[in-house]
């Protein structure tokens, strides 16, 4: 390891470290640009810390860490918002610090210069925005606990600020819906989105994802295997939510004819086309324009999903189909929407007396 006198740069100093990486290879690693030898030397010292995950680093050298370990594990815009956070809200206030000397009494002062902080509207952070926050920082110590040896998470002893947002949940009823469709049929591409979200309960991304390629008009079915978004202006198509998402649909006799007169419709359209080439903001605005020409109650566009479930719910069919539709656990079908599911308290209780002989 070096630290001398860059000959190409006037003034400037040039570090070079050799180092072991994951692999156990001796590999050499040049950086230009210090201003100082003091400044080289401070960079040799926290990349040999790196290199060798030594929690001695500062927070700013982990997060590099944790960047280099998880983008490319989630979705592009769910690093992009974990990124956003960490360079605004989270490095300012930790950067400087070791990773291994920040206690829980830190975590406390930085939630307090949080909840005194206002946006740009001048107002104060909502208390789910401040959870969020916490959450993310309280995930980078997790990821130094699992994997590099970091004894405690000093976020999680601290406790968390803010509140979870209250999940409400708003649905159509199938007259709701119905009154809602009428008002797209002026502009026959709206009018089979909603179609689709609302008989099928697929998701937004799903969506705009969807190819033609992907429908099997013989079967009536249709095949959900990715999910589009739109991200820095460019159209991005990635794997969907989850592993269970990956999956078949059967769709009613009325909707895959009227799919299939749709497609029949598009210019030139091949098999890999998507089919609705349009983004989410598209989806928003002609929501809310439905919503106004006929006074529906205003819902979010996967609230269409909610109102799928509750039609299935209250046609008879059970959690386990629901789920099977929905790209969902079954579980999470039941704990979610517990409270539209028929009671079977009453029903288990007359047969338990017939079983026990009253």
């Amino acid at each position: 390891m070096s630290v001398n006198k860059d000959p190409s740069k006037n003034g400037q100093w040039l570090v070079s470290v050799r180092y072991q990486d994951y692999t156990g290879q001796t590999k050499q690693k040049c950086k230009r640009g210090f201003k100082t030898k003091r400044e080289g030397l401070e960079w040799e010292r926290e990349f040999i810390k790196k290199s060798q995950t030594n929690l001695d680093m500062t927070f700013k050298s982990f997060v590099e860490i944790y960047a280099e370990d998880t983008k490319h594990r989630v979705k592009q815009n769910t690093w992009r918002t974990k990124e956003s956070i960490i360079e605004n809200k989270l490095l300012p206030y930790f950067k400087d610090k070791k990773m291994d000397e920040i206690k829980p009494a830190d975590i406390i002062k930085w939630q307090n210069q949080m909840m005194k902080r206002k946006g740009n509207n001048g107002k104060p952070m909502s208390p789910v925005y401040l959870k969020t926050i916490h959450n993310q920082l309280s995930a980078i110590f997790n990821h130094a606990i699992r994997y590099y040896e970091l004894p405690s998470n000093p976020a999680q002893k601290a406790g968390n600020m803010g509140k979870e947002k209250t999940k409400e949940m708003l649905f159509w009823t199938k007259e709701e819906y119905l009154q809602f469709s009428e008002a797209m049929m002026d502009k026959p591409m709206s009018y089979y989105i909603y179609e689709v979200l609302y008989w099928t309960g697929i998701r937004s991304g799903e969506l705009l994802a969807l190819t033609k390629g992907d429908f099997n008009f013989e079967k009536s079915t249709l095949r959900i295997n990715k999910s589009y978004q739109r991200i820095g202006g460019e159209d991005i198509i990635t794997d969907p939510k989850t592993p269970k998402s990956n999956r078949i649909i059967s769709m009613p006799d009325f909707l895959s004819e009227e799919l299939q007169e749709y497609i029949n419709s598009l210019y030139k359209v091949e098999n890999e086309d998507r089919i609705f080439p349009v983004t989410k903001s598209y989806l928003q605005n002609e929501m809310a324009r439905g919503c106004k020409e006929t006074g529906v109650k205003k819902i979010r566009n996967h609230d269409l999903r909610h109102s799928h479930c509750s039609l299935l719910i209250n046609m008879g069919f059970s959690a386990v189909a629901i789920a099977d539709r929905l790209g969902h656990e079954s579980i999470d079908i039941t704990y979610r929407y517990a409270h539209l599911f028929p009671t079977k308290q009453g029903e288990i209780a007359d047969k338990l007396s017939i079983e026990r002989g009253f």
